[in-house]
């Protein structure tokens, strides 16, 4: 699968050596170069690679850590608001406050997909989980929160920018009125609204990661650096081959292909770290985690007709 993904720089790379290495073997010119100044710049390139690496995996993983901070704050949330509100009509406002509480969560998931134009738009799961144009982002949204809020809700939503944020809104109003009429005392009302600051913090730390790219001159220089040493990399691997002879010529360029194989390999791997909620298959899977917390907490309202959880498409979770 790995190989599938990434082989395109193998076969150039193996074309580009093995013209270089014909070119030699047919012409009698030498065109070898010293390996030792070509080595000290891959191991230059090698080191910078392992730099964007990880920083661009400091990105995925915190962005794992905000969506296991949604799924325990978000199943806290859900038992204290059952065990609260207590009194008349209680069972149909634990559900209106969970229900709208899912609800965020789906406006948030479809909100941190939608395309930014450093993303890599082309290889999106296209048809799945990832809306690109505004008006199938509501098409599909308005599918999903149909089961969950009020239609004048989600069409007041939707005049709004940034939906999931009025929804947190909503849900802080919507508590007040609820100790206003008596259904909790003031302590667990600022314990239930403790939750819904979590979830804005939460969304924020999100948007962050979304919409700042990963600077672009550490992205761009990354790649260049590799274009030049996989450039050079033939040239070196002459000189240890060719005295060699026969066979051992056309060996090197399959080395030469392997090696630029690795460098751009390690590359796009960085590259496709650094924007964990872009809609393609080495995405954080939050679909996969929006959908396990909307089970738990259906299930804590003893709900029926509750989805089965995501499961991976080729391999992969969304």
């Amino acid at each position: 699968m790995t190989f599938n993904w990434s082989k395109m720089p193998f076969f150039y790379g193996l074309l580009y050596a093995g013209a270089i290495s014909a070119i030699q073997y047919f012409s009698g010119f030498s065109l070898a170069l010293p390996w030792q100044p070509i080595s000290l710049i891959g191991i230059a390139v090698a080191f910078y690679l392992g730099f964007k690496n990880n920083s661009a995996y400091d990105r995925t993983w915190e962005a794992r850590k905000i969506w296991g901070s949604i799924v325990n704050n978000s199943r806290s949330f859900a038992a204290a608001a059952i065990a609260f509100v207590q009194g008349e009509n209680a069972a149909a406002i634990h559900k209106e406050l969970i229900y709208r509480h899912i609800a965020w969560l789906t406006a948030l998931r479809y909100q941190l997909r939608l395309s930014r134009e450093w993303e890599h738009t082309e290889e999106r799961a296209k048809g799945l989980y990832s809306p690109t144009v505004c008006e199938e982002y509501f098409d599909r949204l308005d599918e999903e929160l149909e089961h969950f809020i009020p239609d004048e809700e989600f069409q007041y939503y939707k005049t709004r920018s940034n939906m999931a944020t009025q929804m947190l809104a909503r849900q802080t109003a919507r508590l007040q009125e609820l100790r206003d009429q008596g259904y909790f005392e003031d302590f667990r009302h600022m314990e239930l609204q403790k939750f819904v600051t979590f979830f804005y913090e939460d969304q924020g730390r999100s948007e962050r990661i979304k919409n700042f790219p990963f600077p672009r001159q550490y992205a761009s220089v990354a790649i260049w650096m590799t274009f030049v040493f996989s450039a050079l990399l033939p040239f070196g691997m002459l000189e240890i081959f060719n005295p060699l002879g026969g066979f051992w010529t056309w060996t090197g360029a399959c080395f030469s292909a392997l090696l630029i194989w690795v460098f751009f390999l390690m590359e796009k791997i960085g590259d496709y770290s650094e924007n964990p909620f872009e809609g393609t298959y080495n995405d954080i899977p939050i679909t996969a985690i929006a959908r396990t917390i909307e089970i738990d907490l259906r299930e804590m309202l003893n709900d029926t007709d509750i989805p089965k959880p995501v499961q991976a498409q080729n391999g992969f979770l969304m």
